[in-house]
């Protein structure tokens, strides 16, 4: 069985070789500048999936008043397809409606066609949205 829990301090380089061996990682994003920037949110919408003080999986969601996002929804491959990305979606949306949050949404890239079955199963669908996306800062 494994435990959710909101990130901690000490759990950087964890997350971030999770997130390098999940293939989430991209040279434009700074995965420690990324958690750094979530941190100041103090939110507490990111959570880690640990079982025998192991990370096994994270979610980094976020609520900007009028929708609440999913980001790094990461599990360990020895980990996929036993639950643990479900529990970890459902306490981020158990979290997200106790801060009055209305919808949910995520982004997923085109040819990630396992994740997309992923979501679809958890009652996510395709919205009719062309995403647009500025830098405001170069990292």
């Amino acid at each position: 069985m494994f435990i959710i829990r909101p990130y901690l301090e000490s759990d950087l380089d964890d997350v971030i070789a999770l997130w390098e061996l999940c293939g989430l990682t991209r040279p434009w994003n700074n995965p420690e500048i990324d958690i750094f920037r979530k941190l100041a949110q103090r939110d507490q919408l990111f959570l880690l999936a640990v079982k025998d003080n192991q990370l096994i999986a994270t979610v980094m969601g976020g609520y900007d008043g009028h929708r609440g996002w999913v980001n790094y929804l990461a599990v360990h491959p020895n980990f996929q397809r036993n639950g643990v990305a479900t529990a970890l979606v459902q306490q981020l949306e158990k979290r997200l409606i106790a801060l009055g949050c209305p919808k949910l949404q995520l982004l997923i890239r085109k040819d990630n066609i396992d994740v997309q079955s992923f979501y679809e199963q958890l009652g996510y669908n395709e919205i009719e949205v062309i995403c647009l996306g500025k830098r405001l800062i170069q990292d």
